[in-house]
């Protein structure tokens, strides 16, 4: 499994059109192959920013590359600027961290 992250710092009063950009955008991720889920985690506030990541889960790192390098890919982040209609929503670009999964632990009897 492969677990590909990006940490975004929003400036502080933009964090409702930060995530309207998310939630109204087409992903495409459900037509990847080893697409396993997504998630949009909303972190800390600090003075300026408020700090969040994109969270995806991949069968493999070769999946996770594959999306990167296609036709969803680049429709999916054709939308994904650093513009609203008030200037930028970040302080800065987006840091990208991929980790190679190499333990998981599930309590299967917890509710998702």
């Amino acid at each position: 499994m492969f677990i590909a992250m990006n940490r975004f710092k929003v400036k502080k009063g933009s964090e409702s059109a930060f995530e309207n950009v998310w939630a109204s955008r087409e992903s495409y991720l459900d037509r990847m192959q080893g697409f396993v889920e997504f998630h949009l985690l909303k972190g800390p506030e600090a003075e300026d920013h408020t700090l969040y990541s994109s969270h995806t889960v991949w069968s493999s790192k070769a999946n996770f590359e594959a999306w990167t390098k296609s036709e969803e890919f680049r429709k999916a982040h054709a939308r994904a600027g650093n513009d609203s209609s008030s200037g930028s929503l970040y302080l800065e670009h987006p840091k990208f961290e991929g980790f190679e999964v190499v333990q998981t632990q599930r309590n299967t009897s917890a509710a998702a």
